[in-house]
Parts: structure tokens; sequence; C-alpha cells
């Protein structure tokens, strides 16, 4: 063999190895799958998978995606669906897309359709990609009726599910289809599963997104049909759902799990298993019904962990070393870049306009298991159509959490250690390091927002009373809030001017906005205790 001949067939292996390599990385970009799944009102307790689990329910089929997945502890959602679904969406905080509590109702703010989604930005990169938003919507309101075509427009082949944040009955629900509206009488979480596997049967070879977003267990809480739950002796009956409204959540989210099982059994049936990543996770807290916590303020709608921390899992063949638990700070306004490159998009900022500031960081080094963090900060907010003492935001690292709420008042945490935020740490003499952590947060904070938030941990003024218990009040000076001690938040109270003329006498003193009040001196009394707290300055 000459040594031309040599080098010829050389040439060709080489050739002929990196068309291999190339038709094998076309079928697998062919393949690649993504289905999202976000159940509605799902914090971590009732999961017995995690570790402040508490009163759990059965999740067999849940459970099925850690496995092949990264389980990740210390997520950090909104603190109401739709903020938290327009961050996924948009891959933007609530501040920047508006969106700030639940969509619905005078006033209520909705999503901006020149946001860029996921599925603008997947059609952009590959149109191949079939995409599919299947079930709650809540992002929009239903009037006029060319807005049920929202989903459609912001870049989905299909959309069919529930338009609006809840619906009144699971088996007698308005449904809707690409705009158009029927009712249902299935069972709502049984149809949106047959929904979405009906649209997965119809996609072939092609990749596809799927937007998979369950009303359950959301209320109305309910008695999901036989064969989907494992409880037996519940009536249904309203007298029986309020006297036991955790064994019906139960209920309800074990229908779902049940359901989700089905989902996962038809992508091995059709050869979609292997070849789709998986994600799982709730888009805030417990509801009230359902709050495994005493202090039901601190639930769904409220920026402390049990409104925000939520089960999170992503798991299939794009997950190395699987079977894994992250403690990384992950937002889930993280999911819309990580589902981006989950595709292989990682070019996807080039489709983005100035304009539009994203705050998504991808997950995939971590699914990769390259690296194990992807941000040194997670952060979350609410601010509602109707305001109240709960709107403001709140930012935490691997060990600390500041909240600052809307009205002045501040708390701060050591989350590591004090998971369910019961000892305020700006209730006593901050640490060195404890004042380092907080001036971090607070300045990011800041920075983030743009806000004129006040980074300084002395100024709360503390009183102590004739029992020796200390009192805080907060802020002082005060412009139009003042903030007390949860202990005594409930008691009545006395505001006088320094005439000693009463300028307020009642409880609930927190509620009240004295930005009318003329600037001066004031003293705030406890009636029930008997006890002068302290002079305010009012500026």
């Amino acid at each position: 063999m000459s040594v031309k001949q040599a080098v010829y067939i050389e040439n060709m292996k080489i050739i002929t190895i990196f068309l291999g390599v190339f038709f094998l990385s076309c079928i697998a970009n062919a393949q690649r799958n993504v289905i999202l799944i976000i159940a509605d009102d799902l914090g971590t307790d009732y999961c017995g998978f995690y570790e402040d689990r508490a009163d759990t329910a059965a999740l067999p089929n849940l459970r099925r995606l850690l496995n092949r997945g990264v389980r990740f502890t210390n997520p950090m959602s909104n603190p109401v669906c739709s903020p938290t679904r327009a961050g996924i969406l948009t891959g933007r905080y609530s501040f920047r897309t508006g969106i700030g509590d639940a969509v619905g109702g005078v006033g209520s703010a909705v999503i901006d359709t020149s946001e860029v989604t996921i599925p603008r930005i997947l059609k952009l990169y590959n149109p191949a990609i079939s995409t599919a938003n299947i079930g709650k919507w809540h992002l929009s309101m239903q009037t006029p009726a060319s807005n049920l075509l929202t989903p459609n427009w912001m870049g989905y082949d299909h959309y069919s599910g529930i338009f609006l944040g809840t619906v009144s009955s699971y088996t007698s629900w308005t449904k809707v289809t690409n705009g158009i509206s029927s009712t249902s009488t299935n069972y709502a979480t049984s149809e949106i599963a047959n929904d979405a596997i009906s649209w997965i049967k119809t996609q072939g070879a092609n990749p596809f997104f799927l937007w998979l977003a369950f009303n359950a267990p959301h209320t109305p809480l309910h008695l999901p049909p036989a064969g989907l739950h494992s409880f037996t002796g519940l009536s249904g009956t309203t007298a029986d759902i309020n006297a036991n409204p955790k064994l019906y959540f139960k209920a309800s989210l074990e229908a779902l799990d049940h359901e989700i099982g089905r989902l996962l059994d038809s992508l091995i049936v059709l050869n979609k298993y292997d070849s789709t990543d998986i994600i799982f996770i709730g888009d805030n807290g417990n509801g009230l019904r359902s709050s495994q916590i005493t202090d039901t303020n601190r639930a769904k709608g409220s920026i402390y962990q049990y409104g925000v921390k939520v089960p999170f899992i992503i798991s299939g063949p794009s997950v190395i070393s699987t079977n894994r638990i992250s403690n990384a700070l992950v937002n889930t306004t993280d999911l819309f870049a990580s589902i981006i490159e989950l595709f292989g998009c990682t070019t996807w900022p080039v489709y983005i306009p100035a304009s539009k500031q994203v705050d998504s960081k991808s997950l995939l080094p971590i699914l990769k298991n390259i690296d194990t963090v992807v941000r040194p900060w997670a952060f979350t907010e609410v601010f509602k159509v109707v305001t109240d003492s709960q709107d403001g935001i709140a930012m935490r690292n691997l060990t600390y959490k500041l909240l600052n709420f809307n009205y002045g008042h501040q708390e701060f945490y050591n989350v590591a250690i004090d998971p369910n935020e019961s000892n305020d740490l700006l209730d006593s003499i901050l640490s060195p390091t404890e004042i380092i952590n907080y001036n971090y947060l607070c300045n990011e904070m800041s920075t983030l927002t743009g806000s004129s938030t006040v980074c300084d941990s002395s100024v709360r003024v503390k009183q102590t009373d004739n029992t020796g218990h200390n009192y805080l009040v907060y802020p002082n000076p005060f412009t139009s809030f003042v903030r007390l001690p949860q202990v005594v938040r409930n008691d009545t109270y006395e505001l006088s001017n320094f005439l000693g003329q009463i300028v307020y006498r009642g409880p609930s003193i927190e509620k009240q906005d004295f930005s009318s009040l003329p600037s001066g001196v004031y003293s705030l009394r406890n009636v029930t205790k008997g006890n002068i707290y302290t002079r305010l300055i009012k500026n």
C-alpha cells in the first residue's frame, strides 16, 4: 500500500468518525424533549422526600423522578402562582414583568404579550421543536374573548386547559382549547393528563417542550374519583371536607401523583422516556387550609420560607450522576434559561432585546455535575393588587435570609439553623458575621431592585416593660406604618401626640397608615398591658 493510499484511508476514517458523531448528535437533538410539570399550591412538607416532611402523602411516581434526577433542597418560588409562572416563562423577576400578585380582578396586572418567552426562543432556535401549554394558564384575563388565544400568541403551538386561576368544581369546569371555550365534566386532573398524553402521541419524532400545569392540589378541596388515591371513609360532603381539610388535600395530591405516573408510563410506551427531561415543581407554598404551620400568615402569599419553598426536581437523560441532592440556591425563574439550554440553545441571550433584562441562571452546570453553585443569592417578592402588610421582597444566601416589607419593616434570619424563621436576629445585637451578611443581602437587594432600602440594622428601638420583656417598635422614626413584636401585635394600642391627644386607639395598629399625621413626637401605649412602649418620631 502506498503512502498516498494510507493517508487517504486514514482521512476517510476520520471523516467517517466525524459524520458518525454528527449523525448521532443530530439524532440526539431530534429526540430531545422537556416536560415541565407544575403542581398548584404545593410546599415541601407534604412530600416525604424532603427534610421538612410532616403529614405527607404517598407519592410513588414523583419518587420515580428522584432515581434519575437531582432534588434541590434550597429552591425559592414567588409566594403566589401567577408571578411564579410569569417568572418561568420570561426569566424575569416580578418587578420587571409587573405581575406581583395572582392575576384576576380589577387593576390586576397581566402578562405583556411582547415578553420574550421560552417557546418563542425555542422556535427561533429550531422551528422543528413542538411546543404546548396544557393546564392552568393564569397569566391573562379571560375577557375580551380574544385573550383566550394569549398562550398561542406567546409562542405555543397548542394550548388546552384551565385559563383562569382556579375552578369552582373539578368535575364541572370551563376548558379552553386554542381560544375556544367548552364545558368539561371530566375530572380536571385526569383531563389535563389525558390532553398531555394525546398531544405527545401526535409529535412523532419531533422534539417537544410541554408546559404541564395541573390545578391540583389547589382548592376547592374535594374527593377525587376512586382508584386515584388511597383514602377510605371520606364522604366528600362539605361538612366532612371542612372537618378534615388536610385529608382531602392529600387525596387530591395522591390523585395528581397517580396521573403523573400515567404520563410517565405513556412516555415509556411511546419510547420517549429515555429522551425526555422532566422537571417537577410547586408554584408556591401551601394555602391556608392545607398549611401545616400554626401561623398561616406565613403560608402562601408570604415571603417567609413556608410561602416560597417548593419541591424542585429535574430528572432525565441530561442529568449526570443521578439520584443526587443539591443544596444550591435556585429560583423557579432559573427554569427559563435551563429549559432553553436543555434543547442545546446556549446562545439564547442573542434573542433577548436590550430592554428586557433577564434574571434567569441556567442550572445545567449542576445537572451536568460540573459545578455546585449558579447564583450567590435567591430572591422573591410579592406586591398585591390590594396592598397589605405582607407585601415585600426577600433575599437569601446559603445561611441567612433578609425580609424587607414594603412598609419599612425588616426581619433577618439564619435559615441554615432556623428554617422556620422563629428567631429574628434583628431583635438582638448582631454578631460581626451577621452584620456582614445583613449588609451584603441588603445592599444586593437594593442594587437589584433599584429601591431605597434602608440598610441599617441599628435603626430598631427597643424598650423594656415592667415585666422585663423587650419590645420593639420599628421603624423609628416612622413615616407611615409601625411594626411590633408578634407576641403583642394584636393587643390594643393608643398613639398620642405631644399634647397628650389620642390620635389612634384600637387593635392591629400595624395595619394603620399614619402617613397623614403631622410630623412630630408621639408616644405609643399598649392598652392591653398598660405599658408605654416608647417615644416615636414621625417624619
